[in-house]
C-alpha cells in the first residue's frame, strides 16, 4: 500500500509539474503612452515642407494666366511647365520660344529656375517672358518647390 501511495505521489509530482510548464508567450499587448503634444511634435516635422507647397501652390495661382502645370495640358502664352525642372530651356513641345531662350543652354534647375523667376530679362536677356518677375526669394523657393512636387507626383 505504502508503494501505492508513492507512485501515486509521484505520478502527481509529474503531472502537476507538466502543468505548470509554459509554451512559447503568444503576443503580449503593449500600450504606449507619450507625453502630451508629442503626436503634434511629428506632425508639425512634416508642416514645414506642406506649407511651403501650400505658398507655392498659392503663389503659383498667378502663373497660371500663362503657365499650365498639367501633364499633357496644351500651352498658353507661355509653355506648360509640367516635367520643367531638369529639363533643358526652349523644349517643351509645340511652344515657340524666342531665339534668345532656345540658344541659352540652360538645364532647368531649381538655381537656374531661382535666377530667371527673379529677373527673366536679366537672366536670359531677348527672352519674351516680360511679365512675372517674383522678387521675393522665399516665394520663388515655394514656386520652385511646388512645380517640382507636381511633377514627382
Amino acid at each position: 500500500m505504502l508503494l501505492l501511495i508513492r507512485a501515486a505521489a509521484l505520478s502527481s509530482l509529474i503531472v502537476l509539474a507538466a502543468c505548470g510548464a509554459d509554451p512559447a508567450p503568444g503576443p503580449v499587448e503593449q500600450i504606449i503612452v507619450r507625453e502630451p503634444g508629442a503626436a503634434a511634435a511629428v506632425a508639425s516635422a512634416e508642416a514645414p515642407a506642406d506649407a511651403l507647397l501650400a505658398e507655392g501652390k498659392a503663389a503659383f495661382a498667378n502663373c497660371t494666366a500663362c503657365h499650365t502645370l498639367e501633364e499633357g495640358a496644351p500651352n498658353g502664352v507661355g509653355p506648360n511647365l509640367f516635367g520643367i525642372v531638369g529639363a533643358g530651356a526652349g523644349e517643351v513641345a509645340g511652344f515657340a520660344y524666342s531665339d534668345a531662350l532656345k540658344g541659352s543652354g540652360i538645364t532647368w534647375t531649381a538655381t537656374e529656375l531661382d535666377s530667371f523667376i527673379a529677373d527673366p530679362a536679366a537672366k536670359i536677356p531677348g527672352t519674351t517672358m516680360v511679365a512675372g518677375a517674383i522678387a521675393d526669394a522665399a516665394k520663388r523657393q515655394a514656386v520652385i518647390a511646388y512645380i517640382d512636387s507636381v511633377t514627382a507626383n
